[in-house]
């Protein structure tokens, strides 16, 4: 088995949405979270909004992360992509705007491929290409605490951001801020 990431592009959005599907917990967000304005109707969506939001997004060319690929079948995805471009980012952790600074804002490997080490495989890659491309700060916003479910650490499990070597930037018990300088 080959495991590759690949930089999400309008050509791999049918990819998206085979990783995005009704068989798992991705099928009705669509990694729409952070693009919608507020928290306060974010439990009303449906999967058709959230849906129509993705595809409206591709439209306008807007290619936020990164897929994960189990030989040729796309098995993971990142959400990750300048932070400001994700306002409600800055807003929910009460953060500074820095068009500097890219954000790991969704984190997801198929429960068929999960506690086999593809999380740090995935966080790796995507640090050499954001190296490749001239990207120096990357955040990240892992929810903490005990006995947390898979649904609870979808911005990424704490514990791969640590073994990266992200720093804490921002302290809070169950939603603190990471921060990774990477090497140029």
């Amino acid at each position: 088995m080959k495991f590759s990431v690949k930089r999400l592009e309008r050509e791999r959005q049918d990819d998206f949405f085979r990783v995005h599907n009704s068989d798992n917990e991705m099928g009705w967000c669509f990694c729409t979270a952070w693009w919608v304005p507020t928290w306060e109707d974010w439990p009303n969506r449906t999967a058709e909004q959230n849906r129509e939001l993705r595809e409206s997004l591709f439209r306008e060319g807007t290619c936020d992360g990164y897929l994960l690929y189990a030989d040729d079948k796309p098995v993971g995805w990142c959400q990750c992509c300048q932070r400001d471009l994700l306002p409600k980012i800055r807003q929910t952790y009460n953060l500074v705007p820095d068009h500097q600074i890219w954000a790991v804002s969704c984190f997801y490997i198929h429960p068929r491929w999960r506690e086999i080490g593809l999380a740090h495989f995935f966080l790796a890659e995507i640090l050499k290409d954001l190296s490749l491309s001239g990207i120096a700060t990357l955040q990240a916003l892992p929810h903490c605490g005990r006995n947390l479910e898979a649904h609870d650490i979808w911005t990424g499990p704490e514990s791969v951001f640590v073994k990266s070597g992200f720093r804490i930037v921002q302290e809070d018990p169950v939603h603190p801020v990471y921060e990774l300088t990477i090497p140029i």
